[in-house]
């Protein structure tokens, strides 16, 4: 599990135990800034879980604090793990640090929902249709643009490792992404191909949300993934989190009532998704139409 998903989930555990300590204490992040000597940045960035963390940062943020010894002690144990590094980390800037975050949690997580409502998640991309979603981006070159679309595949992975099992996958597309060509039409009949094969496996679903269902509420939403983590030897699991991306970075949001919205709008969309028998009927129609066409 260490291998997969690196220091994202124990960084993300430091930062919320710092960060809850941190309120307790009634103290701002600028006034720990100052008592620390150190940026008001740092004290955020160690908070929000985006990157590994000294033991001795640790300890004075738990003096800081007040933090009872068999805590300090827990948490300095804890900043060990915020240095292990996933495989992704081979890839370099072909990942950025706001990406990172999440293809850890993907790798760590026991459930992921997906809704899109342009074009398919990178977990369901063949690689023809991967390149095809860089065909209009001037600014990557051929070798940049191959090292992000086998960052895609290698991620892919996750859907057929043995241990830990695999996460469940649920997804919702709007029709509109399989119509969209991307590539050439022998890419999208390739594609949407790959598509039922995935159809097919057991802990994969892949429904689809008509065009006739109207203005419904992902389109409001925009495309999003909800993430769940397994509950480990009966402890507090990592709290689910909603990921948005936007085109310069991306939204992490994993209050309650933030997650809670998202699943009104999830319930929502599944109300108004095909089944999925009826998905793959639709899929192999639209193959038929590329065919024809």
């Amino acid at each position: 599990m260490a291998d997969d998903m690196g220091s994202t989930v124990p960084r993300r555990q430091l930062g919320r135990a710092l960060r809850d300590l941190r309120t307790e204490a009634g103290v701002t992040l600028d006034a720990a800034a100052e008592a620390l000597e150190c940026s008001r940045q740092k004290v955020w960035r160690i908070e929000s879980g985006l990157g590994s963390v000294r033991g001795v940062d640790v300890r004075a943020m738990c003096e800081l604090f007040g933090a009872t010894g068999e805590l300090t002690r827990a948490l300095m144990s804890l900043a060990g793990e915020t240095r292990a590094k996933g495989w992704w980390h081979a890839y370099g800037d072909a990942v950025p640090e706001w990406f990172e975050l999440y293809v850890g949690l993907e790798s760590a997580a026991s459930r992921l929902r997906f809704f899109n409502e342009a074009m398919l998640p990178g977990l369901l991309q063949n690689r023809a249709y991967a390149l095809g979603v860089y065909q209009h981006r001037t600014e990557v070159s051929n070798d940049d643009r191959n090292r992000l679309v086998e960052v895609r595949l290698q991620r892919q992975t996750l859907l057929t490792r043995r241990l830990p099992p695999p996460p469940t996958l649920d997804v919702i597309i709007s029709e509109s992404a399989l119509l969209r060509t991307v590539g050439n039409p022998e890419t999208m009949i390739s594609q949407l191909q790959h598509l039922l094969t995935l159809s097919k496996t057991a802990t994969n679903a892949i429904r689809v949300l008509p065009l006739t269902a109207g203005l419904h509420r992902g389109v409001e939403a925009g495309s999003f993934v909800m993430l769940n983590f397994p509950l480990k030897n009966r402890t507090t699991p990592e709290p689910p989190v909603i990921y948005s991306e936007l085109w310069t970075g991306a939204l992490y949001l994993d209050r309650p009532e933030e997650f809670a919205a998202y699943e009104k709008v999830w319930a929502s969309l599944e109300q108004l998704a095909l089944d999925e028998g009826q998905s793959r009927h639709l899929i192999n129609k639209i193959i038929g139409e590329v065919h024809r066409g």
